[in-house]
């Protein structure tokens, strides 16, 4: 793909360079939330020490276009102790407050600044805010903390933009069990959905909400790929053959994820790429491109993607935040992707699932 495939963007909004990417997922809104941030604002900076590696201007200069942008309710908010705890409870409640107040920030950049941030629900909708210059935001939960056993919030959210779920975090909920930060390990750990995750299950099948079986344990991937027909969904997962975390997906996984149509988000977490396991951010991108490699291999090249972790993880030193997409664009041209695939990569496979 040339720049001059990509339309242009209004004379006031400069085109992206390169490539339009989307990313499966990202935890920007969380980040400006827990910093109070409620208009935005470091989105909207350019300055040079900007905490947030999704600033709008570091989409720009990398290509990034469209994402999911997850909704993510800490721990360590809501109960004390380390944030990574899977064990301490969390407040429904409260839960579901904090996930209105990201929802308000993300409101808020659409309303305020739609030539930078634009709320989708859709591909064709995405298509549009890349055409238009903004960045095309379609939100989604990561971990359902925030809906009760009546599912009367699942409804409630549907309404206010949520197009995608993740039933789970790597931590237990009403709706079963995610997978836990130890390494090496399987992420066979635990039991399946509970009879509520099976109800949640179904109403997302019925209102066209998009599952997620990333920080799903092993049980409750087969529980999902058992009782929904729709294609099976791993926004910011690895190959546990490459990486031995709990939270990437076996060879087994892959595989029905392959013969159900869906996708696999390649995740930067350094922790998913390194055969350590370490928190690193002394990693090499070819780590990344051995993951892609693996993973088109054994999925098929229209069932891979971006799905980077970006404000929500430790990446690799090259890949801090969007601005640096192109080194990666080239990498893996070097590495002998070809540009019809680099493309489906970047963009065509992730809008097919959200058609």
């Amino acid at each position: 793909m040339s720049l001059s495939d990509i339309p242009e963007a209004p004379e006031n909004v400069p085109p992206f360079k390169g490539m339009k990417i989307f990313d499966g997922h990202n935890d920007m809104l969380y980040q400006l939330w827990a910093r109070g941030d409620q208009k935005g604002q470091l989105y909207l900076s350019d300055a040079s020490d900007n905490p947030l590696c999704l600033a709008h201007h570091h989409c720009r200069t990398g290509g990034l276009a469209g994402g999911l942008f997850a909704i993510f309710v800490p721990t360590s908010i809501i109960a004390s102790g380390d944030p990574l705890d899977s064990t301490a409870p969390l407040s429904q409640r409260q839960a579901f407050q904090y996930t209105i107040d990201m929802i308000e920030i993300a409101d808020y950049l659409a309303d305020m600044h739609r030539d930078r941030f634009s709320l989708c629900k859709n591909a064709s909708q995405a298509e549009q805010a890349a055409r238009n210059g903004a960045i095309a935001a379609i939100l989604h939960i990561e971990g359902a903390e925030a809906i009760s056993p009546s599912l009367d919030e699942l409804y409630l959210l549907k309404e206010r933009g949520i197009c995608s779920i993740g039933p789970l975090w790597s931590r237990p909920n009403i709706f079963g069990q995610g997978v836990p930060f130890s390494f090496p390990g399987s992420p066979d750990q635990g039991s399946g959905l509970t009879r509520h995750g099976k109800a949640l299950l179904k109403a997302c099948d019925e209102t066209g909400i998009v599952l997620d079986v990333s920080h799903l344990n092993e049980a409750g991937f087969w529980d999902i790929a058992n009782l929904s027909d729709q294609p099976l969904i791993a926004s910011h997962s690895n190959a546990h053959a490459l990486c031995p975390s709990p939270r990437n997906l076996t060879d087994a996984q892959l595989d029905a994820v392959a013969e159900r149509g869906g996708l696999v988000g390649v995740c930067f977490a350094t922790a998913y790429l390194r055969p350590d396991g370490a928190r690193d951010p002394d990693t090499e991108i070819e780590l990344i491109l051995r993951q892609f490699d693996y993973l088109i291999t054994r999925l098929g090249e229209d069932h891979v993607g971006f799905g980077s972790d970006f404000d929500g993880a430790v990446l690799p030193a090259g890949l801090a935040n969007p601005s640096m997409l192109p080194q990666l664009l080239d990498a893996m041209q070097d590495f002998g992707f070809g540009q019809p695939l680099i493309r489906k990569l970047c963009w065509d496979n992730w809008l097919g699932q959200l058609a």
